[in-house]
């Protein structure tokens, strides 16, 4: 388990990926195609939730049909899979993951993006050694992150009372909270401090903050 036992589950889109700008882009670009009006970046970290098609709810009105989810998913994700290839690193992660690994500390990723496309993107930015697990989603279900964070923490035999997630959505302290783990939320992303803070957990506004929070909960 490592130094002291500590691990930390990173969160990918929004949280160690500096992804917002395409997240907005692809969304912008998703709702022209669907007859939506665009959205601004407060208001979308206002509103976004997992799972995704309740954020759609709060802008429409309505739930999606299952018809239209399809639609509306495969659009913005060919959106954003043209934009993801120009986004960097969040400013400092890959010397943080870089300092804890050499610490003796492990640390895995857990994301709700696709496996296939989530596993060669984080190699090609140099950092897949860093991690002992990496999984993305595996299935088309819409479903948060509790689930996984189940098979994530399984998978690594990590006693969840050693376990801190950090990342970007109120969705990652319900999933750390799901398995008797803590969180530290990150403002960076896609949520707003406002709705971060309402999940009752650590707040922080840089990577940096949030593995020394991290730290103090374990």
């Amino acid at each position: 388990m490592g130094k002291h036992g500590k691990h930390l589950v990173w969160d990918w889109n929004g949280t160690l990926l500096d992804d917002i700008d395409a997240v907005i882009g692809a969304t912008n670009a998703a709702f022209a195609e669907l007859g939506l009006a665009s959205i601004t970046l407060e208001r979308y970290r206002e509103l976004y939730t997992v799972p995704v098609p309740k954020f759609y709810e709060r802008l429409m009105g309505r739930l999606p049909t299952d018809a239209e989810w399809i639609v509306m998913d495969g659009a913005f994700h060919r959106h954003y899979w043209e934009r993801a290839e120009n986004c960097g690193l969040t400013a400092g992660a890959a010397e943080l993951l870089a300092a804890r690994q050499e610490s003796g500390f492990t640390q895995s990723l857990l994301s709700l993006a696709p496996h296939a496309e989530l596993i060669p993107l984080v190699r090609r930015h140099g950092i897949a050694e860093r991690f002992v697990r990496m999984d993305g989603r595996g299935d088309a279900s819409t479903d948060g992150k509790s689930g996984h964070m189940v098979r994530h923490l399984a998978a690594l035999a990590v006693p969840a009372e050693r376990v801190v997630v950090i990342g970007d959505a109120a969705d990652d302290a319900v999933a750390a909270g799901h398995v008797g783990a803590k969180a530290v939320l990150y403002t960076g992303g896609s949520h707003s401090r406002a709705s971060l803070a309402r999940a009752g957990v650590p707040v922080v506004d840089s990577l940096e903050e949030a593995v020394a929070v991290a730290e103090e909960l374990v």
